[in-house]
């Protein structure tokens, strides 16, 4: 049996993760590990230099996943045992793992303290190492990832609401990697691919679109390009017997420093949709082939005054007269009395006998009194040697075709109309749908981190303090710290983002110092920031009228957005002018884009270097306008290229509500 530690290499994008895993296998004594890598082409690389007897891989990882790197990893280092580590459930991963060559498949929800034990289950009795005295001692073990049972309760509780929610989804959802493989999908994706659910693990999701997957590689690339939230495509299903249409919404989920770790897939049928604008389409179609086909025409001749020299079967039915009845009479029988006494049939006449022709559509009367919508030419006729003998009238029943037009008219706007509601409330439920997804992947990938790192490093330092470094220790509470500080501020925002949006959040407005608020807020940042450099400007006297901990907060989001995206040092100050208070946070950076501006205060709107929920500045407008007052970006100028976030207050020490007697409202 060996004696010596097995050699592993560890790859995981999230250097927590890693931190927490070498520290354990560490601690276990038979595993030594030989190199860390953040990426799939790492993972290739250390391979190739080490050689290790095992190899720890994260699935989801940006630039190369841990899928499309695995054959590669085997290629450079046949000997190596390759273990695929994910945060994501097994759902037939574990299957299409072992296809590609993995020794087996770990699911970071398993407990800590087994992952040495799993690990060495991969090697023959003969390669494993024999435990030294002392070392390898069983780790005691609390519930999964060695957290105390009540909180692992809560976790487990989370977890499990976010995949009811995933799971019971009307519409199609899925997580993929970088590559556009599928790693999970709902029942309701599987329902429309019509594949089992566990069969659609590790699948291109390419090649289920009729175009051989040139749109979802299009896609993908232009995710990689450019900073995009989400890419919308519409596609055919391949091999399908039927003409289904879907819309695919791709969101990339990215890490703190705005690196794309996996993408989420949101798949919905739209064959309904595109079945009613055909069906509109031929049935405007079948509408304007009716209304060419209707035809009626009255053909006459006139003589050189107007009177009916000859009459034909049309004119008879279209008019009502016999041809007895009206040779002989004037045509201004046919028009109405108004029309007559303005002499509009001699007019035609006169223009017809000048220009040749004459037409128009008017009015005109039957002989039963009744009017009718019709087309009229007026021809001039001239004898072989040019002398005028008369005219040629044509004269065609529009009456059902200009009913036809009106009623499509009102149908087209009523069509209009309809369509109009029918794309805004499309639109509303994309943006929800989009909303859905954006918060679904931001939740889930602020929570999982933490969440774990900050349950293994209290159970490790718990447990095995003694046993640790002084270095380990203090890498294991700064990693805590900073767990713990990303999961407050995340709860805050969402909680005040919840009631803003519900218009539930309380107030209670009192008199309170600006400079006493900045202070707080400084002294709130700083903690959390250790190398902040913030410049204070506030006069003692400024006071607005508003509650102490939501103006607070806006100002520390404020703070908190400058440390995160500008360039130190930061400024703060704050002034008086025009009956309100500005208070005007900046930084020494190149600011805000123009690109960039019109989506600052909106929520889930993240920036491309840094993490975070995307709520910060959403929150400070709506706590500014709760307040009566506002919040903006000032453009920068050549003394100030960065600009400036603004918060604008009413001044002075009482409500600026012109019920000053209404007791205060809430938000």
């Amino acid at each position: 049996m060996n004696r010596d530690p097995v050699t592993i290499v560890v790859v995981d994008d999230a250097s927590e993760v890693r931190l927490l895993v070498k520290t354990r296998l560490r601690m276990s004594g038979l595993l030594r590990v030989v190199g860390e890598g953040a990426d799939g082409a790492q993972a290739v690389a250390l391979a190739r230099e080490h050689q290790p007897a095992l190899m720890l891989l994260d699935v989801s990882m940006p630039g190369m996943d841990g899928l499309a790197a695995l054959p590669r990893v085997l290629e450079v280092s046949p000997s190596t045992r390759v273990v695929l580590y994910s945060g994501f459930e097994e759902q037939g991963l574990a299957g299409e793992a072992q296809r590609l060559g993995a020794a087996a498949f770990i699911e970071k929800s398993s407990p800590i303290d087994s992952l040495s034990d799993r690990l060495l289950d991969v090697l023959a009795p003969d390669e494993r190492p024999e435990p030294a005295g002392g070392q390898g001692a069983p780790l005691a073990s609390g519930g999964p990832h060695g957290v105390p049972a009540v909180d692992q309760q809560v976790l487990d509780d989370h977890v499990e609401r976010f995949r009811e929610v995933f799971e019971e989804a009307a519409i199609g959802m899925a997580t993929l990697t970088l590559t556009g493989r599928l790693v999970r999908g709902n029942r309701a994706l599987a329902a429309l691919l019509r594949r089992p659910v566990t069969e659609l693990t590790g699948l291109f999701y390419g090649q289920f679109t009729d175009g051989r997957g040139e749109q979802v590689t299009a896609a993908l690339e232009e995710i990689r390009r450019r900073p995009v939230d989400i890419v919308q495509l519409e596609h055919g299903l391949a091999g399908a017997a039927d003409d289904r249409r879907v819309r695919a919404i791709l969101a990339p989920v990215r890490d703190s420093l705005g690196r794309v770790l996996y993408l989420f897939l949101q798949v919905q049928d739209v064959t309904a949709e595109r079945a009613a604008v055909e069906q509109l389409r031929k049935s405007e179609e079948r509408f304007r082939l009716l209304v060419e086909a209707v035809e009626d025409y009255a053909i006459f001749m006139l003589d050189p005054t107007g009177h009916v020299v000859s009459w034909n079967s049309g004119a008879q039915r279209s008019k009502g007269y016999t041809d007895e009845e009206i040779i002989g009479q004037h045509f201004r029988v046919f028009y109405p009395p108004e029309a007559q006494a303005r002499r509009h049939p001699e007019h035609e006449l006169e223009l017809a006998l000048r220009d040749g022709h004459y037409e128009e559509e008017g009015w005109r009367v039957r002989k039963d009194g009744s009017r009718f919508w019709a087309n009229v030419l007026i021809t001039a006729v001239f004898n072989e040697v040019g002398e005028h003998i008369g005219f040629a009238k044509v004269t065609r029943d529009n009456s059902e075709r200009r009913r036809l037009e009106q009623e499509r008219e009102h149908a087209v706007q009523a069509l209009a109309s309809t369509n109009a509601e029918l794309e805004s409330a499309n639109a509303r439920l994309e943006q929800v749908a989009q909303d859905q997804a954006q918060f679904l992947a931001v939740t889930a990938h602020e929570l999982r981190t933490p969440v774990g790192v900050l349950g293994g490093s209290a159970e490790t330092l718990t447990r095995h303090g003694g046993d640790l470094t002084d270095e380990e220790r203090a890498d294991l509470l700064e990693a805590m710290e900073t767990s713990s500080r990303r999961l407050r501020r995340l709860l805050a925002d969402l909680l005040t983002a919840s009631r803003l949006q519900a218009s539930s959040l309380e107030i209670h407005p009192a008199p309170i110092s600006v400079s006493d608020i900045v202070a707080e807020a400084v002294t709130t940042v700083s903690r959390t920031t250790s190398d902040a450099e913030i410049l204070v400007e506030t006069p003692a006297d400024l006071v607005v009228y508003g509650d102490r901990d939501r103006l607070g907060q806006a100002v520390d989001n404020l703070l908190a957005n400058a440390l995160r995206h500008g360039t130190p040092p930061v400024r703060i100050t704050a002034r008086r002018g025009s009956g309100r208070v500005e208070i005007r946070v900046s930084d020494h950076g190149s600011g805000v884009t123009a690109e960039a501006q019109p989506r600052l205060f909106k929520r889930f709107a993240t920036g491309r270097s840094s993490g975070g929920s995307g709520l910060g500045l959403f929150i400070v407008r709506e706590l500014a306008r709760v307040h009566g007052g506002e919040a903006f970006y000032e453009q920068g100028s050549p003394q100030q290229p960065s600009g400036a976030f603004v918060i604008s207050l009413p001044s002075g020490d009482g409500p600026s509500d012109p019920h000053p007697g209404d007791p205060p409202g809430t938000g």
